[in-house]
């Protein structure tokens, strides 16, 4: 059954879809203040093009309002309003008339997939382009073509959103996702919308233990600069982050490693996903391609790791316009959103605890075991679990370590725990 989320989740990606972002513009504006009309605790902060970001510079900022080419009598062969992918990412303003030879220099599509259209950029070297399918390429004849871009290309600013949820503790929470492609919908906009609507349950927590930083960034650029500016503050109190992106299909699950491959965030994803989605597919470092590569840069060394559904690049929609909103579903992202979602629980509850008393001890007294002689056949679950955690809690292993020991998710534990903590039998390290 579709939850509510799900549907939810999906219509925020549906009307989120027509925009046309990049890196910066117009377009991460409207997007970001699309979000923040569901998230309210969003703050949208600009930082000048220009401004140095390590060995990075914030390039100027991208509009564009329309673009197309007209072919020898005059009709539009390729047109920007029927799919915004039909210009190349960062194109230069152009309006100049040319032969088809001069034209082909300056067109991307794909042989192999002939209707399907390409997604390419040209952030940081100047140039214009134009993608299309390869049916329409070959279709067109010799002679001259006039070639429109209407855009702009000057001094402006980057945007990013930021959300901070604070707890009973400085120690921090940290989910990244990316608002910088256009109309597409698994690699763009399921890592949004699945962020966002984790923004609205966290923010209705009451007893967050754990200070919560999400944002929503341009990829690459974004988190670069905004390592730039918080990396001091987030490698003093992050205990784990995820970067979030490709959540949205229904076809398998999937996890990317930290560079150091042993974070808790790694522990708690892999946990997570064992106990939701068993054979899920795990990738290594070596096979990274998001915001990940900064994160986890030497240097920055930031515990963070990746879930996703159908990994970026290994779908075949990926980066063409077959990535449109048949490619998620309510579902997809209802189940990307909950692994994260227990994630988050698992994190939550996450401790190392001690025993109390030398020994077992005794738990008839206390009316948590009867006090006749069942084996341990008889025992039920929820007993053995007690007993497991007291033989398991010794003060050299976290919650997420002890659950895995025993075989159990970490958030069925969490009743247990606080009966076995209110007894007086376990305690914080």
């Amino acid at each position: 059954m579709t939850s509510e989320t799900g549907l939810r989740m999906y219509g925020w990606a549906r009307d989120l879809f027509p925009i046309c972002r990049s890196i910066t513009g117009n377009g991460v504006r409207e997007t970001l203040a699309y979000l923040k009309k569901n998230v309210p605790e969003m703050v949208v902060h600009e930082v000048p093009s220009g401004s140095k970001a390590f060995d990075w510079t914030i390039p100027d900022e991208w509009n564009i309002r329309d673009a197309y080419i007209l072919d020898p009598s005059g009709e539009r062969v390729v047109d920007f309003r029927a799919s915004n992918l039909h210009v190349v990412g960062y194109s230069e303003p152009i309006d100049r008339t040319m032969p088809l030879d001069e034209l082909q220099q300056h067109l991307h599509s794909l042989p192999d997939r002939i209707d399907t259209i390409p997604y390419v950029t040209s952030y940081y070297q100047r140039a214009w382009g134009f993608c299309l399918t390869h049916r329409v390429r070959q279709a067109l004849r010799p002679g001259d073509y006039r070639v429109v871009i209407d855009s702009t290309l000057s001094p402006g600013s980057l945007s990013y959103g930021e959300i901070i949820l604070l707890g009973q503790s400085a120690e921090e929470i940290f989910l990244s996702t990316y608002v910088c492609h256009p109309s597409m919908a698994n690699n763009e906009l399921s890592g949004p919308v699945v962020v966002a609507a984790l923004a609205q349950w966290l923010a209705g927590l009451t007893d967050r233990k754990y200070t919560y930083r999400l944002i929503f960034i341009p990829e690459t650029i974004g988190s670069i600069t905004y390592l730039s500016r918080n990396l001091d503050h987030l490698k003093r109190h992050m205990v784990a982050g995820f970067n979030v992106t490709c959540i949205g299909d229904d076809r398998t699950y999937s996890y990317l490693a930290s560079r150091a491959d042993n974070t808790v965030a790694d522990r708690v994803a892999k946990h997570v996903l064992v106990h939701w989605a068993p054979g899920y597919r795990t990738y290594s470092f070596l096979q990274r391609g998001s915001d990940e590569r900064q994160y986890c840069a030497p240097g920055v060394d930031l515990p963070v790791a990746s879930i996703m559904r159908s990994r970026y690049g290994d779908y075949p929609e990926y980066h063409t316009s077959e990535d449109d909103l048949s490619v998620i579903s309510p579902e997809g992202l209802s189940g990307g959103y909950e692994v994260l979602r227990r994630c988050l629980l698992g994190l939550e509850g996450n401790e190392t605890l001690r025993p109390t008393v030398l020994c077992e001890p005794q738990l008839g007294r206390r009316n948590l075991i009867s006090n006749l002689g069942y084996g341990p056949a008889q025992m039920g679950q929820f007993r053995r679990n007690l007993s497991n955690l007291l033989a398991y809690c010794d003060g050299t292993r976290d919650l997420i370590e002890v659950a895995e020991l025993i075989g159990e998710p970490v958030w069925t534990l969490f009743e247990s725990v606080a009966i076995l903590k209110r007894e007086g039998l376990l305690r914080l390290l």
